[in-house]
């Protein structure tokens, strides 16, 4: 069955006391799963500026989704994740919604993208770029602040270097050690890669965690690797340190 790919970016849907924006992004791709509107590619993350002049609850990073939606049913996405926000954002949140096809997706809004990782921006810099641009971009809930962020988001993602997969097919289900080429090959894992660019060869194995996150760099997902410390006959790389994936 053919599919459109689309972006979706959502931002603030969350609370001190609730399950976080990263939480909402996945089941929602769930959602439209199980609904059949579309497929769900992988879902990142992105750290926005954090400043004192910026409201967020406890980061400030905002996600986007990335969703192969079934040709025909383009026009059922934006009324389910606009529908689902409603339902699920934690009260007190500000939740933004923005969704673009992958290719309507300029290089403005990368700009822009990047921009909100080192500047205060406000919600009409955002809402006049969405209208420059002809892209669907909703406040939601409270003060339409997560307009800011979930524009970022497709734009950071589309940019193709910046961010972590917090979902990408089969990442939480591993641990343990693997062979690269079983990893490549079962996982939506795309590059796996040492600090230094040396790409993994297929048969060399990884130790593996419960949080494997790869990084989205040159436009692919790529998993960051250290070579074993200790020689370790069992593995040849083990998993980037998790402040190194955090940087990104």
């Amino acid at each position: 069955m053919t599919s459109r790919r689309y972006l979706i970016g959502i931002d603030d849907t969350d609370n001190l006391e609730s399950r976080g924006t990263g939480f909402r992004a996945r089941t929602m791709g769930a959602g439209l799963e199980q609904a059949g509107i579309g497929e769900l590619k992988g879902v990142s993350r992105h750290q926005l500026f954090v400043h004192e002049s910026i409201a967020y609850t406890s980061h400030n990073s905002s996600l986007c989704l990335d969703v192969g939606v079934t040709v025909g049913r383009e026009d059922e996405l934006a009324p389910f994740c606009r529908e689902f926000l409603l339902a699920e954002s934690a009260p007190g949140s500000d939740a933004g919604l923005c969704i673009a096809p992958w290719e309507s997706v300029p290089v403005s809004v990368t700009v822009y993208g990047r921009s909100a990782k080192d500047t205060v921006l406000t919600r009409e810099s955002a809402e006049w770029l969405a209208g420059e641009e002809d892209l669907l971009l909703e406040g939601l809930t409270g003060d339409h602040g997560g307009k800011i962020g979930s524009l970022a988001a497709i734009g950071l993602r589309r940019g193709g270097e910046d961010g972590r997969f917090v979902w990408l097919k089969g990442i939480r289900e591993i641990d343990g050690i693997m062979r690269v080429a079983d990893l490549l090959a079962t996982t939506g894992i795309e590059v796996i890669r040492g600090l230094d660019g040396t790409e993994a060869e297929a048969s060399e194995r990884v130790r593996l965690s419960e949080w494997t996150r790869p990084v989205l760099l040159d436009g692919s997902a790529v998993l960051l690797v250290e070579k074993s410390e200790d020689n370790n006959v069992e593995h040849d790389w083990q998993l980037a340190a998790r402040e190194i994936v955090r940087g990104y």
